[in-house]
């Protein structure tokens, strides 16, 4: 593009040298940037004195000594007084009579890169109409000719004057527009509005950080933009307008998002305060993993304060059911003292019992999330809990609208389900009723899954206090424990657990857990399936298009060959066992010769089988049976 700078460079000369004014742009270093023809023939400058570069101090001295300025007594102090002055250059608008007996005015105006512009312009015209008007004084007032000369002279400083403006509202334009665009591109929304609550200014991102909003808001009042938002918000704004600054977190109920608010007085020094300057930013994520980082602490503070208990406990359990042991071994022993005994090694046992479920609640526990079908997690989760329940109990699971594969801790989530259902199911007892459990997408924030009894519902104190370890309603037979290891796992995955009653009585219990669906890595394929087994060829080739690529199928080796000459096939998903004289193992090593580098095995052999570590051991090995989950999990892995 060199080419195209120089054709701009010398059109922009021409242009200049075509205009009758002189003009010079010096830059902040005080050396000449850009000059006309006019400026060096109005001047008589040499040619050496016209070439960028030049310094304005040489300029200068140059015209002192040529007597531009007239006589000068001290010449030095003359260019040092000039240079100083343009260092702290000011705009300004002046006329002077230069030594050759012509008029020039001089108009200068700094520039926002820096540096300043001049314009002389020749006035010498203007100035002998008006020695002529006053020449013929007999016949004009003298005062007229004053005024007429000081109009001219205003109406010259007021051009110059509207030029400097013109200036600095286009420079103020392009601010403006630079502003709002650095903040249009900020993650977050930037606001303020007037004492009266309405918004003056918004960077259009309001709807980003709190879903459902209005995009245009300057203008609206601050309850209309922000919904039930607002009324959390109202303590902080009031502080604001008091002239005190804070920074509030709040959860927006209509979205579920995380909202973290600072407000800021508007106020000028120690002036009236003129409204609010709001910056909001949605921390969902980070109160996420906040929480999951708390809860891990808090474990980790349990496992230090009960493992030393917990081993001093078991082995006091373990000398009692010993003791006890030996007394039921006892010929002589009366039935009475007998049934004391084994009462007491009953208790032992169950004091055993709960002493793993504290190192489970405590313990190290590590989140493994992994792409999860929700539908197929939930159908599971109903074949394992429907024959626990008697049959005066029915269970309803289901999931509102369609959800994608989710990244989820599937472990965690089931148990925690399976524990909440038969929590349920103890509250229903003998009486009939049912279990509903639905699950629900709440924006694009939050999975919330449910569980719904039509029994009881909770007692005041179990609201308060349910979530807290070792409480419960169950007297004797319940450890306490099932909803607090519910709201271990939940919170450990980043998620929420809330209690509350129906409307129509019964029991909800609320989980939440971060919406994250599962990023696909890579751009969907043409798959060459080799698979003799038909069932299972037809249940990988729905998985394959589920996930948006397209299939071709081979049932051997042999086929499979053939086929991976046709263009277009970027990936082979072959079994191990194959029929004919080639295995999978062969038929990918043979592929990877002709270039094709995505290549995948599946097989039901187990891991320690040679054929399945050798194939481990060049190629990734997908162990059958898998979901579509599992497939799509390790696809991802490979891509990324």
């Amino acid at each position: 593009m060199p080419q195209l700078e120089d054709t701009r460079f010398r059109l922009m000369n021409a242009g200049l040298n075509l205009i009758q004014q002189a003009l010079s742009i010096f830059d902040s270093d005080l050396r000449l940037a850009l000059c006309n023809r006019r400026y060096q023939e109005m001047f008589g400058f040499p040619d050496d004195f016209v070439q960028p570069g030049v310094s304005f101090e040489d300029t200068i001295r140059y015209l002192v000594e040529r007597g531009e300025y007239g006589p000068v007594d001290d010449p030095a102090e003359a260019i040092r007084s000039r240079v100083e002055a343009a260092r702290a250059f000011v705009p300004h608008y002046m006329e002077r009579r230069r030594a050759n007996g012509r008029w020039i005015s001089v108009e200068g105006a700094p520039l926002a890169q820096g540096g300043w512009v001049t314009v002389y312009t020749d006035i010498t015209e203007v100035k002998l109409q008006e020695q002529l008007l006053r020449s013929r004084s007999e016949e004009l007032s003298g005062e007229l000719l004053k005024h007429a000369e000081r109009l001219g002279l205003a109406n010259r400083e007021l051009a110059a004057a509207n030029a400097r403006l013109e200036e600095t509202k286009r420079e103020l334009v392009e601010m403006e527009a630079r502003t709002r665009l650095t903040a249009e591109m900020m993650p977050a929304h930037i606001a303020h509005m007037n004492r009266d609550l309405h918004y003056t200014f918004s960077n259009r991102r309001l709807s980003s950080v709190l879903p459902g909003r209005p995009l245009d808001i300057v203008g609206l009042h601050a309850s209309a933009a922000l919904g039930g938002a607002f009324d959390k918000i109202v303590p902080s704004l009031e502080l604001a307008l008091q002239g005190k600054a804070s920074v509030y977190e709040f959860t927006d109920d209509e979205s579920g998002r995380r909202i973290r608010v600072a407000f800021t007085p508007d106020r000028v020094g120690d002036g009236p305060i003129n409204g609010v300057y709001i910056l909001s930013m949605d921390v969902t994520e980070e109160t996420q993993a906040r929480s999951a980082l708390a809860q891990t602490r808090k474990r980790e503070l349990a496992a230090q304060l009960s493992s030393g208990l917990a081993h001093d406990f078991g082995n006091l359990l373990t000398i009692i059911l010993g003791l006890q042991g030996r007394l039921l071994r006892s010929a002589d022993l009366p039935e009475e003292v007998a049934e004391i005994a084994r009462s007491t090694m009953a208790a032992a046992r169950r004091g055993g019992v709960l002493l793993d479920r504290i190192a489970q609640i405590s313990g190290h526990r590590e989140i493994r999330p992994g792409p999860t079908d929700l539908e197929a997690l939930l159908d599971d989760l109903n074949m394992m809990a429907s024959p626990s329940l008697p049959e005066t109990t029915r269970l309803r699971v289901g999931i509102d609208g369609v959800l994608p594969p989710l990244m989820l801790d599937s472990g965690a989530v089931q148990d925690s389900l399976l524990n909440l259902i038969l929590n349920a199911r103890d509250a229903l007892g003998t009486a009939p009723g049912t279990i509903t459990l639905r699950a629900r997408a709440v924006r694009d924030t939050w999975l919330e899954i449910t569980v719904e009894d039509s029994g009881p519902g909770f007692s005041d104190k179990a609201l308060a206090h349910g979530l807290e370890p070792f409480f419960t309603t169950k007297g004797g037979e319940g450890s306490g424990l099932g909803l607090a290891m519910v709201y271990d796992q939940i919170t450990l995955c980043g998620g929420t657990v809330r209690l509350a009653n129906r409307d129509k009585g019964g029991a909800r219990v609320t989980l939440r857990l971060p919406l994250r669906p599962v990023r696909m890595h890579s751009a969907p394929d043409m798959v060459l399936l080799v698979e003799d087994n038909i069932a299972i060829r037809e249940a990988v080739r729905e998985m394959l298009r589920k996930l948006g690529h397209s299939v071709i199928e081979a049932t051997s080796a042999d086929e499979a060959l053939q086929l991976a000459e046709l263009p277009g096939i970027s990936m082979v998903l072959s079994d191990i066992n194959l029929p004919g004289e080639m295995s999978g193992l062969d038929l990918a090593r043979h592929l990877r010769g002709r270039g094709i580098d995505r290549l995948w095995l599946m097989t039901a052999l187990p891991t320690a089988d040679p054929l399945r570590q050798a194939a481990s051991a060049e190629f990734p090995v997908l162990g059958k049976p898998f979901a579509a989950a599992d497939l799509l999990s390790r696809l991802n892995e490979a891509a990324a």
